[in-house]
């Protein structure tokens, strides 16, 4: 447990006590968590909250009167007031905590002690999650729209996981349909030298894909047409999805399972998914067509899941594949979409509620906008290899893994973002990668530097009583954010938020190093507080590291 994560659990016990011994109505709704503040002003503490405020209305008190009883409960509370120098109130019923100097350096300690594994926690633990992202179609390239959720998506499991969950990352690989055949017909058109399909699919890579399966398989092109046609389809199919399983792999983007829409009707097992949602009393037939009524939970109108023709619709799919998920033994579903799936956010959750779940706890929708790029002060679109908008190899090449992954995971996914390919390349301060990791690659310089000097250090070495200056106080506080900082990501799904962390973290760290001398001037002699500051500098590394592996990005100790 965190020194923030003990002292708000000794603050609802200490409400609790009040509330026992008649300090506070007994029948006051007292909150079950509690999450202290990081005061700006560090004249004002370590930790600071005002549940006091928050819980003067109901309470019939003024919220000084319950700063005062509150303040008094958690100084007389053994295991809180070992870790507080003071406990101070605020204007109107602020309360102030500051952390004894013991326990500034439990922060240091349980870093270094911890190692890797410091930021993770069990808020999660005992949830299964099902995180389904990217998803593209095996027709073509990955372009700049599957972009962001292969970075953001494989960050947010990395979260998620390190908040206690358990999860599964899944592509769902779209390969039945129209698209499926019209993408056959366009190879085999390239592959013939004949024109594309009017609404076929074009690009260099269709000519690439012809070429190559023509020769491992030239009597391909003397078949019958249909069957063709389906031998370049699925030669095609094979060989476009290991193109994007290979660009992911080296995006850092793994997978846990690829899911085929295709097995959803294979051993009868959408026929299994309707007689579960029929059971629920949610499905109907009008006019030959079988339907469900998702208007029922509040969609707009009710869905077609089976034409009256016997077609399957696309909701069909959707359908069948929220039961696999939740059959599979997944508690929480979530769905990473792009800019123009808003109208799925409704019917998915009308799905959920139809299947009998919660839609407020079983499933989550997060939508994507779109990115920008722009190089030399002007949008890039078209593509060597796609012919249309850029691939995601394209962009890494451009950038590289972990400018391009950093830059799309540190701003909020339902807001359109710009990457600025000329400020990606660049090595200042305006590039927010290279400003974290050229932090810890000067601590790892300066942890270099001090060994050689022969400058002890590590958790033996943290001399707490010494850290006293407003920098190191700052410091310590700002590393000791890292837990909560992880969790709350994980509960709201937003990745982003360790991202600016760590810019933070780096702009503290450097303010640190320009007041706090880590290394001795000239003959001047090595002392405990050199000891205590590179150790100070280690704990940071381990955080900016542990930071950055949540995000995907290296941890480079030389730039």
């Amino acid at each position: 447990m965190s020194i923030q994560e003990l002292l708000e659990a000794g603050i609802l016990r200490a409400l609790a006590g009040l509330a026992e011994r008649g300090e506070l109505p007994a029948d006051l709704t007292l909150p079950t968590e509690l999450t202290l503040e990081r005061p700006k002003n560090r004249d004002h503490g370590d930790y600071a909250t005002s549940i006091a405020l928050a819980l003067a209305k109901s309470a019939g008190k003024p919220p000084r009167e319950i700063a005062q009883a509150l303040q008094a409960a958690l100084l007389s509370d053994p295991e809180i007031s070992t870790n507080l120098s003071a406990v101070d109130i605020a204007g109107p019923g602020f309360l102030n905590l500051t952390l004894a100097k013991a326990s500034q350096g439990g922060v240091i300690q349980q870093i270094l002690s911890d190692g890797v594994r410091f930021g993770e926690g069990k808020s999660l633990t005992g949830t299964k999650v099902n995180l389904e992202f990217v998803s593209a179609n095996p027709t073509g390239p990955l372009h700049l729209g599957h972009t962001r959720w292969a970075a953001v998506g494989d960050a947010l499991g990395r979260v998620l996981s390190a908040a206690g969950a358990d999860v599964t990352r899944e592509f769902y690989v779209n390969d039945r349909g129209v698209q499926m055949d019209l993408f056959g017909a366009s190879i085999r058109s390239a592959a013939l030298g004949q024109p594309r399909p009017e609404d076929g699919y074009h690009g260099a890579y269709i000519e690439d894909l012809a070429q190559e399966i023509v020769s491992t398989n030239p009597e391909f092109t003397s078949l019958p047409e249909e069957e063709s046609i389906h031998a370049f389809r699925d030669s095609g199919y094979a060989l476009q999805l290991a193109d994007q399983q290979r660009v992911l792999a080296n995006m850092n983007t793994h997978f846990d399972i690829w899911f085929s829409e295709k097995s959803l009707y294979e051993n009868n097992f959408f026929n299994h998914c309707l007689d579960t949602l029929k059971s629920k009393g949610h499905v109907f037939e009008y006019e030959g067509a079988i339907w469900l009524r998702t208007t029922d939970f509040g969609d707009d109108k009710d869905r077609v899941m089976i034409k009256s023709d016997g077609s399957f619709a696309y909701f069909a799919s959707d359908s069948a594949y929220y039961i696999s998920k939740r059959e599979r033994g997944f508690d929480v579903l979530i769905y990473m979409l792009g800019a123009d799936h808003h109208g799925y956010v409704h019917r998915l959750k009308a799905l959920a509620s139809c299947a009998g779940d919660d839609p407020q706890k079983n499933i989550d929708i997060l939508i994507g906008q779109l990115v920008k790029i722009l190089e030399n002060g002007e949008e890039l679109k078209l593509s060597k290899r796609a012919g249309t908008i850029i691939t995601l190899e394209e962009l890494i090449e451009k950038v590289g893994v972990d400018a391009a992954r950093y830059t799309l995971i540190r701003y909020p996914v339902d807001t359109p973002m710009v990457m600025d390919v000329d400020v990606l390349r660049s090595r200042t301060n305006e590039n927010p990668v290279y400003y974290v990791q050229y932090a810890h690659a000067r601590i790892c310089g300066v942890l270099r530097n001090a060994a050689e000097l022969g400058i002890t250090f590590g958790v033996n070495q943290i001399h707490p009583e010494l850290l006293e200056s407003e920098r190191e106080r700052e410091l310590i506080g700002a590393l000791g954010e890292f837990p909560r900082i992880v969790a709350t990501a994980a509960e709201l799904r937003e990745p982003h938020r360790v991202a600016r962390y760590l810019e933070e973290l780096a702009g503290v760290y450097h303010r640190f190093y320009a007041d706090c001398r880590v290394l001795p001037l000239g003959d001047e002699a090595i002392s405990d507080l050199h000891s205590a500051r590179a150790t100070l500098c280690q704990a940071t590394a381990q955080v900016i590291a542990n930071s950055l592996a949540l995000l995907g990005v290296s941890a480079p100790e030389k730039m």
